[in-house]
């Protein structure tokens, strides 16, 4: 089998999924942008072959280096970065080299675009924030007659939770119309009052999960927005209702073969036209693995090797060389992190004494994921809500 694993160096986890491709038997053939040199040695080991192109935006040069490895390897069977950035760009690359173990180019829109997305949660049946998309002042004063304020703007076709806006009031709205970027296409929905949380799971060629776990979360806009200390951490069980969600959404979007992170809401009170308190609205579909480092969480909580499972996906459509743990007491893996500008309480010396057991992971996180993730994080794992709770709050308490 031949794999090309396009941005194998960033972000690090792909390291990982490359290392079990190799061991189950696949030729990984990666294509970027960084100098051969700067891989880490375990990436190094991971690949057969590595293209170095000037850019990874330059998609006439990624083409040739697929088309260089297609000549020297033969028929390419897997295209795929598992990074939401380049999810267009391989789609483009499987249509144009006929591998269809991945999504199409003509289907990619469905999966990118936020307005989509609601119709594949609607055909399976989820109810989903009532939207517009935004074109003009008047458009949005009218769809905001209908819903009320606040209402969230946020591009169709973004990443994350960059260039989203909580808009309360038409001095908002009218500021907003001021400086928005023309070459954007923007939706607006209305404001839902709910817990964020997720269905991250490992999907076969045949719809089924191989492996299945989520995460409960603030809402990153306002993490974004407003610079506040981020937290999330991965369940320690999962609540039957959001796996049965989950499930059925996997069905409505078509997911096959792909590692996913679909988001909700959780209803915290009843909302007239969408449910009742603790039932979940469809909000997006992430047709990749959540940021970060949180694989790596997965696998704390979980007892087990999630990039196992999904390279066992790749290879041979079934979990064989994995290990779930079955029988092992799952955690709660926690992930709490520190700003620059913020004075703490508690030094790092003091957190990482105390919680020496606890701490699977600590380090500087790259600026370019600061803005969501912060400066510097924490990852730990606990049996309880409390002792997680009781963390969190000496990593974040301030001066």
């Amino acid at each position: 089998m031949n794999f090309v694993y396009i941005s194998p160096q960033f972000p690090k986890t792909n390291w990982e999924f490359c290392d079990r491709l190799k061991k189950n038997g696949v030729t990984v053939l990666g294509i970027a942008d960084a100098e051969y040199d700067s891989l880490d040695v375990k990436l190094k080991d991971a690949l057969t072959e590595y293209y170095k192109v000037s850019s990874l935006e330059n998609y006439d040069e990624v083409l040739k280096a697929v088309g260089f490895f297609t000549h020297k390897y033969g028929k390419i069977d897997w295209i795929e970065s598992n990074n939401e950035y380049w999810l267009v760009n391989d789609s483009r690359l499987r249509t144009d080299f006929n591998v269809t173990t991945g999504i199409q180019f003509n289907k990619i829109s469905g999966i990118k675009e936020k307005s989509k997305m609601k119709k594949s949660y609607k055909k399976a049946g989820i109810p989903t924030a009532d939207y517009s998309m935004v074109t003009t002042l008047a458009k949005a004063k009218k769809f905001i007659e209908k819903v009320g304020y606040p209402v969230i703007v946020k591009p169709d076709n973004g990443v994350g939770a960059s260039d989203t806006h909580k808009i309360s009031n038409e001095e908002e709205l009218k500021t907003f119309f001021k400086t928005l970027n023309k070459d954007v296409k923007y939706i607006m929905e209305e404001y839902i009052d709910g817990d964020l949380v997720s269905y991250d799971a490992i999907i076969n060629s045949k719809g089924e999960p191989l492996f299945e776990t989520g995460i409960f979360e603030p809402t990153i806009m306002d993490v974004v927005n407003e610079g506040l200390d981020v937290y999330y951490y991965v369940e320690k069980e999962m609540p039957q209702k959001l796996l049965e969600i989950g499930r059925v959404a996997v069905k409505g979007f078509g997911v096959k073969s792909r590692f996913i992170h679909l988001e909700f809401f959780k209803l915290r009170k009843d909302k007239e036209g969408l449910g009742k308190k603790g039932d979940y609205i469809g909000l997006e579909t992430n047709m990749r693995p959540a940021g970060g480092y949180t694989p790596d969480m997965y696998n704390y909580a979980n007892n087990t090797d999630v990039y196992q499972i999904w390279a066992d996906m790749v290879a041979f459509d079934e979990i064989r060389n994995a290990n779930l743990n079955e029988n092992l007491e799952k955690n709660y893996c926690f992930y709490a992190s520190r700003r620059d500008n913020n004075e703490y309480v508690y030094s790092h010396e003091q957190i990482k004494e105390k919680y020496a057991n606890e701490i699977m992971m600590d380090e500087r996180m790259p600026d370019i994921f600061a803005g969501a993730m912060g400066n510097y994080m924490y990852t730990a794992k606990f049996k309880t809500e409390e002792e997680m709770n009781e963390f969190k709050k000496m990593v974040h308490e301030k001066k």
